[in-house]
């Protein structure tokens, strides 16, 4: 793509207003130096030297929206607790407006906490609940939901489900419900649970394993042919507008009507591809609700992904190092 048009579409992003729904969460560090084992169990012991707060979950997608300096709102339900503080003062240092996450004292916000030693993860420890959230906990949610809607019309609505409990049915329906009525692009990270109860949905973007997964399928040779059989099974059970399905290395395939692509991955260094799936939603539905051009939003999403590969640990996408990569590898 020529500079003008990349630079046109990158400052339209900028005014763009996006609602991010679903299981946000609190990612901790734990940094340290492993010399030797315990000598009460066959364990490494680490020597911790540097504890690091990030932003996970539902968070870890509006982090790539500011990125891309689009307006974002976070709606989740969290905990009441020390671990909520630190996470809200995270959203808020980020520009990421966090005036309708629920506090609830029913539930604990869900912490993972990661030890490392020479950028290897030695274990994780997770604090979580995840049953689905109470009727009371729904009901105040889906009304901040609706007043934002009504208020802010947002250009889309990011569903980020990592089964903690937030997306209930009752409340997928409902915020479904909510974006048709008001004419609102949806999009949707789904998790199993939850696969198939987000009919309706614009954009549907599950990652191969998640396919096979939900449509309890064996894996078969990955082409053009075999991908728009799994888009025309999606579409039976969804009647989503568009299927985009990562393929890890392979890169990705959009289908949307009858028009159907692979788009191959680019060459990267390859150091962590926790977080990908985030980087590639935000940018997918950015782009898509801005120029309703999911060939070009799921090019623009594909280098998207490579590039926050190359970081270790989840990461956000930057910005000025996508709109030249754009410049390199865009037709």
């Amino acid at each position: 793509m020529q500079q003008a048009a990349i630079d046109n579409l990158f400052n339209r992003m900028a005014d763009m207003k996006v609602a991010v729904v679903g299981d946000v969460m609190l990612d901790t560090y734990w940094w340290g130096r492993v010399d030797r084992i315990s000598p009460e169990a066959p364990v490494p012991v680490v020597a911790l030297k540097e504890k690091e707060y990030r932003i996970g979950g539902a968070g870890n997608v509006a982090l790539n929206l500011v990125g891309l300096q689009a307006k974002t709102t976070l709606f989740s339900i969290i905990g009441d607790d020390r671990d909520a503080d630190i996470l809200i003062d995270l959203l808020n240092e980020n520009q990421i407006n966090t005036g309708y996450l629920v506090r609830s004292s029913k539930r604990i916000t869900t912490n993972k906490t990661r030890v490392m030693s020479r950028n290897q993860q030695m274990m994780r420890l997770d604090s979580e609940i995840t049953s689905d959230i109470s009727d009371h906990e729904s009901k105040e949610l889906l009304e901040y939901f609706e007043h934002y809607v009504i208020t802010e019309k947002p250009d889309v609505v990011i569903f980020e489900d990592y089964n903690k409990g937030v997306l209930s049915q009752q409340v997928i329906d409902r915020l479904l419900s909510i974006c048709e009525k008001n004419d609102i692009i949806t999009s949707v990270d789904p998790k199993k649970k939850n696969f198939f109860a987000y009919k309706g949905v614009t954009i549907f973007k599950p990652n191969l394993k998640e396919v096979y997964e939900g449509l309890n399928m064996a894996a078969e040779k990955i082409d053009l042919a075999f991908l728009q059989s799994i888009h025309q099974s999606l579409f039976e059970r969804l009647a989503n507008k568009i299927s985009l399905i990562t393929l890890s290395e392979k890169g990705m395939f959009y289908q949307e009507a009858n028009h159907a692509e692979l788009v191959e991955s680019h060459i990267r260094n390859i150091a962590d591809v926790s977080g990908a799936g985030d980087t590639v939603i935000a940018v997918a539905s950015l782009v898509y609700a801005e120029t309703k051009n999911i060939q070009l939003a799921a090019g623009i999403a594909n280098i998207a992904g490579g590039l926050v590969c190359e970081e270790v640990g989840t990461a956000a996408i930057n910005a000025q190092k996508l709109r030249a990569e754009c410049l390199l590898l865009l037709p």
